[in-house]
């Protein structure tokens, strides 16, 4: 029986207010105001600019700085975080959202209704680029009814707009920004978050400082972050080991084993839909051909993907973007490896003799690659010679990414098959790397937004799945744990699924922490 409207959101905003009070019901202690968070991260943070930010060390520094209508529990349901609440209309094509009163922005300017209008405003502009212009939901206006309430009228009904409202680039600027010098936020910052911006080096440390006028008076505990880049990945472990940093946001398998089992280490593990993926541009030569994608695919072996790239944290993945972490989720038949197979398809395509390809990989994460290697030499066995070349992350991003033919990608969880569809690989999709663009598949996914229906959704969902597992658009070989490790000292500190949210809000430092006194 399908949901109604009324059980759907009594469903949700249960399950939201239950996750959170979890936290509180396992604590050990009552948090202690007081002291400054160290964190390595392993890349620059580019940009502080929420609504333009695209890796988990942006999504850090906007998410201590800035706040969204909701945002994400570690089991994905929305909480309020700017919205105190939400109703919609039987169709679900009109979401009503109550801000709170008395929010204030880091300059002591009121965060009103019309903030949060030119905010989704500039982010639904193409000619902003925002990541999240196809991420949260399929908004035809938004509209400020008084001060503290904001209409959003979509053009078709969509059960999920309080969870794609938490999007990581669905913050909120103020509409003096948003109207005006959009671009003046990439290096400085004025939100309504829980800390505000001490200092910025993009390359080296960003330091942040508990905002006092945060609207909810108990938090955060913390005094400072202080988000420090490590570009050697084997320093920031041994600075953990050291005590001279408190967490590091993520750590690769290699590294998660080096600290398993040191005194005042806690390692932190969440199975995640998190995967590395091969781009694969439709548009260019020769892989406008799905039969050179498909034998490219045949050629691996994904058990042997999985424990090469994750070293037994994580599980096999078979070329669609979904798996067991995600609702609505039910598999396809596995893709397995067939060089035989692979070959003949070659043949097909033109190719007899086999094909050459430069495969283009960043150096962050490490992953990239890993994954770049692998597959060069499993392909090897059908004739197919990859030629990897690997750059700098920064370097990568201004001349690969969403251009280039053959070349590495690296993504987290999003909250719903729906988010990460949209995100990669509808025609409309924000960051469309393959060019794909099947009609066939935008239907499906388009008609799953507006059905509450579990066993429905469920069913639409995998027969998208199914049409890129036979299309091929990208390679997504395995699917990783999101690893990260912290000081004992840490607490009310947990790695969340989607590995880009952190909830550092919530954090707090013991007496034992060597920065506990600030």
């Amino acid at each position: 029986m399908p949901l109604n409207r009324r059980a759907f959101l009594s469903s949700t905003v249960a399950l939201a207010a239950l996750a959170g009070t979890l936290p509180s019901l396992a604590r050990a202690a009552t948090p202690e105001a007081g002291g400054t968070l160290r964190v390595a991260l392993d890349q620059a943070v580019s940009v502080l600019h929420p609504q333009l930010s695209r890796v988990n060390p942006e999504y850090l520094a906007a998410e201590l700085l800035y706040s969204s209508l909701t945002r994400l529990t570690r089991d994905m349901q929305a909480e309020p975080d700017l919205a105190s609440d939400w109703t919609s209309n039987d169709a679900l094509t009109e979401w009503t959202f109550t801000l709170r009163s008395g929010v204030t922005f880091h300059d002591g300017a009121p965060c009103t209704a019309e903030d949060v209008v030119a905010s989704f405003t500039a982010i639904l502009d193409p000619d902003m680029a925002s990541p999240g212009r196809n991420n949260v939901g399929p908004i035809e206006t938004v509209e400020a009814i008084d001060p503290h309430t904001v209409k959003f009228t979509l053009s078709t009904a969509y059960a999920d707009l309080p969870v794609a409202l938490a999007y990581n680039n669905a913050r909120i600027i103020p509409a003096s920004v948003a109207t005006g010098d959009y671009a003046s936020l990439r290096g400085m910052a004025n939100g309504t978050g829980p800390f505000r911006l001490v200092s910025y080096e993009p390359d080296r440390l960003v330091v942040v400082e508990k905002n006092p006028d945060y609207y909810d008076p108990a938090r955060p505990h913390l005094d400072r972050v202080e988000l420090r880049v490590f570009p050697d990945l084997g320093a920031q472990v041994s600075a953990l080991l050291a005590g001279d940093i408190d967490m590091i946001a993520t750590v690769d398998a290699n590294d998660y084993m080096r600290l398993d089992g040191q005194d005042g280490i806690d390692l932190l593990r969440a199975a995640s839909g998190q995967f590395c993926n091969v781009n694969f541009g439709t548009d260019i030569a020769p892989f406008d051909d799905p039969r050179v994608r498909q034998a490219l695919a045949l050629t691996v072996d994904r058990g042997t993907m999985v424990d090469f790239m994750t070293e037994g944290f994580g599980t096999k993945g078979n070329d669609t973007p979904l798996n067991a972490s995600y609702p609505y989720f039910k598999p396809v038949e596995q893709r397995e490896k067939d060089i035989a197979k692979a070959k003949a398809l070659l043949t097909e395509a033109g190719f007899p003799n086999g094909l050459e390809a430069e495969l283009i990989a960043s150096d962050r994460p490490a992953i990239r690659g890993k994954l770049a290697v692998a597959l060069r030499e499993m392909a090897k066995e059908a004739g197919i010679t990859i030629n990897v070349t690997t750059m700098p992350h920064a370097t990568y991003l201004e001349q690969v990414w969403k251009k280039g033919a053959f070349y590495i990608g690296f993504y987290n969880m999003q909250p719903t098959p729906d988010g990460i569809f949209k995100l990669l690989f509808t025609s409309d999709a924000a960051w469309n790397e393959t060019r794909w663009n099947n009609p066939d598949f935008d239907a499906l996914v388009d008609k799953a937004r507006a059905v509450t229906d579990p066993a429905t959704r469920t069913d639409l969902y995998t027969q998208a799945q199914a049409l890129m597992n036979a299309d091929v658009p990208a390679l997504i070989p395995a699917f990783f744990d999101v690893l990260g490790a912290k000081r004992t000292w840490l607490r009310d500190y947990d790695i969340h699924p989607r590995a880009s949210l952190y909830r550092l809000d919530h954090a707090w430092l013991t007496a034992e922490a060597p920065t506990r006194a600030g």
